[in-house]
C-alpha cells in the first residue's frame, strides 16, 4: 500500500503470534481485529447450520483476514481458522474503519483485494462442482506452496479431507499416487512438495485466474506470491 496509507494504520498495528488451530474470526460474531498475514497461512471455511465445512479460499502472506470490515459488515457466517502458524500484524476492526474513513486510497486498495478474494472463491466454487479430487488436491497444494518458504507444508490426510469437502478414503488414494509419481513425498503432519511443474500440469484451469486477477488489481509492483 502507498506510504501514506500505511502511516495511518502503522501506529494501530501490532504484532499477534498465528497458532496452528487459532481461529481469527468466529461464524455470526462480530470481528473484532483484522489482520494482515506476514506469514502463516489462514483457511475461510463456510459453516452450514448443520456443522459441515468446506474450505472457500486461503489467506497467506499476500492478503489480510478481515474483509467483511472493508464491506461494513461487523460479521460473517464463515470461520477464519489458522491452518499454518506463523505472524500477522493486527488491527482493531474500528481503527481499521477510521483509516478507511479518512484514506479513500486506502479503502480503494483493500476493496480491490476484496475483489481478488471474491474471485478466488469463485474459483473454489467451480474447482469443488467440476473437477476431480486429482486436480482439486493440485490446485490446493500450489496455493499453498505459493504462500510458504520452502516446500514442506504441515498438513494432515484429515485436515485435507475436511478443507476439500471429500472422502478421507479417496483422498488418501490420490495422495498415495502423486507421492508414487514423485510429486509429493508424506510423513507425519507434511507434505513436501517434489515435483512443482507436475503439480501445475495437474491442476490444469483449476489454478492461475484468482493469481492474475491479484496481480492484476494489487498492480505491477506488487510482489509475486510465489517468490522464485
Amino acid at each position: 500500500m502507498a506510504p501514506d496509507d500505511f502511516s495511518t494504520i502503522q501506529p494501530y498495528l501490532e504484532t499477534t503470534p498465528l497458532r496452528t488451530g487459532d481461529v481469527l474470526i468466529r461464524a455470526d460474531t462480530p470481528i473484532p481485529t483484522a489482520h494482515f498475514i506476514e506469514d502463516g497461512i489462514v483457511s475461510c471455511i463456510a459453516v452450514a447450520a448443520d456443522g459441515q465445512q468446506i474450505e472457500l479460499g486461503l489467506v497467506g502472506r499476500e492478503g489480510m483476514v478481515g474483509v467483511p470490515i472493508l464491506l461494513d459488515a461487523e460479521r460473517t457466517p464463515n470461520e477464519a481458522r489458522v491452518q499454518v502458524a506463523g505472524t500477522a500484524w493486527s488491527i482493531p476492526a474500528a481503527a481499521l474503519r477510521e483509516a478507511l474513513r479518512q484514506r479513500p486510497s486506502l479503502h480503494d486498495f483493500l476493496l480491490r483485494y476484496a475483489q481478488a478474494v471474491a474471485v478466488e472463491v469463485a474459483a473454489t466454487a467451480l474447482a469443488n462442482g467440476l473437477y476431480k479430487i486429482e486436480r482439486r488436491l493440485a490446485r490446493w497444494l500450489l496455493m499453498c506452496h505459493d504462500r510458504i518458504d520452502g516446500d514442506v507444508l504441515p498438513t494432515t490426510h484429515r485436515f485435507l479431507s475436511l478443507m476439500l469437502g471429500v472422502n478421507r478414503t479417496g483422498l488418501t488414494t490420490v495422495v498415495a499416487g502423486l507421492e508414487r509419481a514423485g510429486i509429493i513425498e508424506t510423513s507425519r503432519g507434511s507434505i513436501t512438495i517434489r515435483d512443482r511443474d507436475a503439480l501445475l500440469a495437474l491442476a490444469g484451469a483449476a489454478y492461475g485466474a484468482p493469481e492474475a486477477e491479484y496481480l492484476r488489481l494489487i498492480g505491477a509492483g506488487a510482489e509475486p506470491i510465489r517468490p522464485e
